[in-house]
């Protein structure tokens, strides 16, 4: 339990400084831009059809192809009336418009008072053009990139999921459709609602149109052909933009999967959706009155998520009996100061008993003695163990995957992450080794084996001494930041002799801001990014390295301890979404679980690199994790409750059963 939670931000691979800081060599003219070429004709349309199309379909041209449709106000309009008739949504409601493109049903629902609207597509540049516009307009909607199948928000947050705009069914495989509805179900309060739009499958495969073409503006026209797939489940279509000056703009080929009434109803069925609702089926009037394609007929649905006993809760006049197992306090302990329980520490344990104290529905026992741990136990079954116990078996860092690998022996459901990703992520070397695989910037580093007697001695200064594995900045302190060879020797002397056998990893020394990320959630079931927490260093005596070190989180009056500040931090955006990028990403590779923090720092140049993967970050009222928490408007009592949730949530709610729906009779409507 470290009184300063381990920092954990994550940044993707952060703008790289290309020459060392060295002067650029001078720029070479940029060569010509090679002209589009079309293939000519091709007798199959789906043998041209890449996998994943829909990555780079939607730019710029895209909004002039479908712009009688998607730019059009008026239809977008139209479009809006007839999803709130079906809903009967409110200016309150929380609503996620997935897929949302450029915005449009975002922004003439901010515009009609809607005050709670997210939109979330895969397209960088629509996103983008989505903010731009909405910044314009002075309305206020929050606009993110994400994939509809695995999008991250926090679970049962919004009142109404929105796929509109025949945006269902692109993918290639039937089981993306699949996760996608899984994902909009998560998103869902207990019975909130889902509204999708899509191409009504049955109508389009005897009435598409198999070669079109048309102007659609003063200058571009469009030639589209279209057949159906071998198996007749999706319907392919290769459209050549052509500028009457420049020639061919591109060639490009897209697919849309057919869902017949049916097939969709049994898959909304299947994942548990009820109430399954046909409205109005959706006929854009365009202006340009010419080639609709997917467009021109679509199923308008509502479906009613299933209810949800919330996880943790109590349910039927139950209350949840959780065991929490934590470090031993009558055991030494050679992390803490002086080698045993401090009052720190008990005061730390006062204060998680009195936070936990302030939860209903729960019941909590308290597991302490590691000597009679086993069978305290085996005496007893556990219903649920939320592992606290990051002091390891026996207060032995090297033990922690132990706990919960004896709760796994014993079948006992348990928090956190489980022993191979701990054991994992106390290697610091092998983090470094994935992430960078990852394409994950991280720092330079030498690494010393136990068994060197001499390495090569890394030639940039200032650089930093760490044990290659270990926790809680043991063997970090302030004389671990060395400035030349002597000085480096003399501390791997001192590691050698202080820790054993441990092998050494000799760091550049990151100079830059220094950022954590907090996770809490699980991949799939939803995650929730907490705000990034920033470390100020700048009350510290002139001369000492700006590090959070061992006396910053053991050594209560140093200065480490009492002049470094944290505070919520406020990067830019793109650093913002490559810390996040990052850990979401080493939170699901790392096989973290619940919760997780990341540890990242820049250099002289602005590249954010990974200083640290904390997979069971510490706990305390006063860390790291509650103060990023605290950032989000949570107390200490209901940043424990969320981890146990999240927790609870993944050992036991995995599927729903299917539910009965309903379909109204068919009708027309234009718009």
């Amino acid at each position: 339990m470290s009184h300063t939670p381990h920092q954990t931000v994550s940044p993707r691979t952060a703008a790289k400084h290309d020459n060392g800081g060295r002067p650029a060599p001078p720029r070479r003219a940029r060569p010509a831009a090679p002209r589009s070429r079309t293939l000519g004709p091709v007798p199959d349309l789906e043998r041209h059809l890449p996998g994943e199309w829909w990555k780079s379909l939607f730019n710029a041209v895209y909004l002039k192809t479908d712009g009688d449709v998607v730019e059009d106000l008026r239809i977008t309009a139209l479009e809006v009336d007839a999803l709130l008739h079906a809903t009967g949504g409110k200016e309150d409601d929380a609503i996620l418009d997935l897929c949302c493109g450029q915005g449009r049903h975002c922004l003439e629902l901010a515009r009609r008072g809607f005050r709670h609207v997210t939109g979330i597509d895969r397209s960088r540049y629509l996103v983008r053009l989505a903010r731009r516009r909405a910044q314009q307009a002075g309305l206020s909607v929050v606009f993110r990139e994400g994939d509809a199948r695995r999008f991250r928000v926090p679970e049962g947050s919004f009142d109404a999921v929105t796929i509109l705009g025949n945006s269902f069914g692109y993918f290639e495989r039937e089981e993306d459709d699949r996760a996608v509805v899984e994902s909009v179900k998560r998103a869902l309060r207990s019975e909130g609602i889902l509204v999708l739009d899509l191409t009504d499958g049955e109508w389009m495969a005897e009435h598409f149109e198999r070669r079109s073409w048309e102007w659609i503006d003063q200058n571009h026209f469009v030639c589209r052909e279209r057949s159906l797939a071998e198996d007749r489940q999706r319907l392919v279509s290769r459209e050549v933009v052509v500028h009457a000056e420049k020639g061919v703009i591109t060639d490009q080929f897209y697919a849309e999967r057919l869902y017949s009434r049916g097939q969709i109803t049994a898959l909304l069925q299947e994942v548990g959706f009820r109430d399954i609702v046909y409205h109005d089926a959706l006929v854009p009037d365009s202006d340009r009155g010419q080639d609709l394609g997917m467009m021109a007929r679509r199923n308008f649905l509502t479906a009613r998520a299933p209810r949800r006993i919330v996880p943790g809760r109590p349910g039927l006049g139950a209350t949840r009996k959780i065991t929490i197992i934590l470090g031993d306090p009558r055991l030494p302990d050679s992390v803490k100061l002086g080698g045993v329980f401090n009052p720190e520490d008990m005061e730390t344990i006062s204060r998680l008993k009195e936070a936990l104290a302030g939860l209903t529905g729960y019941t909590f026992t308290y597991l302490d003695n590691h000597p009679g741990l086993l069978g305290a136990l085996l005496a007893k079954r556990p219903e649920f163990v939320l592992n606290l116990c990051d002091e390891g078996f026996r207060n032995d860092a090297f033990m922690e995957p132990h706990v919960p690998a004896l709760l796994e022996m014993l079948g006992i459901p348990y928090s956190g992450a489980g022993p191979a990703s701990l054991a994992l992520c106390y290697n610091k070397s092998w983090v470094s080794a994935i992430a960078q695989s990852m394409g994950i910037d991280v720092p330079l580093e030498a690494y010393f084996d136990p068994d060197d007697q001499s390495a090569t001695i890394p030639s940039v200064f200032p650089a930093l001494l760490k044990p290659a594995y270990g926790d809680s900045s043991v063997g970090i302190t302030q004389q671990a930041v060395v400035h030349d060879s002597e000085a480096l020797m003399a501390y791997l002397a001192r590691l050698r002799e202080e820790l054993p056998g441990r092998p050494v990893l000799v760091q550049e020394f990151l100079t830059g801001p220094e950022y954590s990320v907090g996770v809490i959630g699980n991949t799939g079931l939803g995650s929730d990014v907490l705000p990034i927490l920033g470390v100020d260093y700048s009350g510290l005596e002139e001369g000492l390295p700006h590090i959070l070190g061992y006396e910053s989180k053991w050594v209560p009056g140093s200065s480490y301890w009492t002049k470094i500040r944290y505070f919520e931090a406020d990067p830019s955006e793109n650093l913002r979404r490559l810390l996040t990028d990052a850990a979401l990403q080493l939170f699901d590779r790392l096989e973290c679980r619940d919760y997780a923090r990341f540890d990242f720092r820049l250099d002289e140049f602005g590249t954010a690199k990974l200083l640290e993967v904390n997979p069971n970050p510490g706990w305390c009222w006063d860390g790291k994790f509650n103060m990023m928490a605290g950032f989000a408007g949570l107390t200490y009592t209901e940043l424990l409750q969320r981890v146990l949730e999240a927790a609870l949530l993944r050992v036991s709610t995995r599927s729903s059963p299917a539910v009965v729906a309903a379909a109204a009779p068919a009708a027309v409507l234009t718009v």
